[in-house]
């Protein structure tokens, strides 16, 4: 069986199509893979400036994170300090189209599913 053949059972428990969602499903994720797919290569601090929110540890975690899968290339420039750089590998850009089309989905979609705009506003629903 090649590769484009095998599929997993999302239902199956020990599927690693599960596990796979679970890395590439987080917010930090979508934004930090449309960010370096919008940008190029870029420096460690212009990732996190580009990321609201982000803290730096939960940066740090997730950029390891996305290296150790394969979706993300980290380069270093040997001077003091040393310059960081991150850019997307061929199989991270293949995956900010599927990404976009689930963010285009939730922006249309969105105020069918919180009306009031806030997470807390479905604890109030009927």
């Amino acid at each position: 069986m090649t590769a484009p053949d095998r599929r997993g059972d999302l239902f199956d428990p020990s599927c690693p199509t599960r596990q796979l969602l679970d890395r590439i499903s987080g917010k930090w994720v979508a934004m930090i893979i449309k960010t370096l797919a919008e940008s190029g290569e870029l420096r460690w601090s212009e990732v996190k400036r580009a990321t609201p929110g982000v803290s730096a540890k939960m940066l740090a975690q997730t950029l390891q994170s996305l290296e150790g899968d394969g979706l993300v290339a980290r380069r270093v420039e040997p001077t003091v300090p040393p310059a960081v750089h991150y850019s997307l590998t061929p199989l991270g850009e293949s995956l900010d189209e599927p990404l976009a089309a689930l963010r285009a989905w939730a922006e249309d979609h969105m105020h069918e599913i919180d009306p009031l705009g806030t997470p807390a506003s479905a604890a109030r629903r009927p």
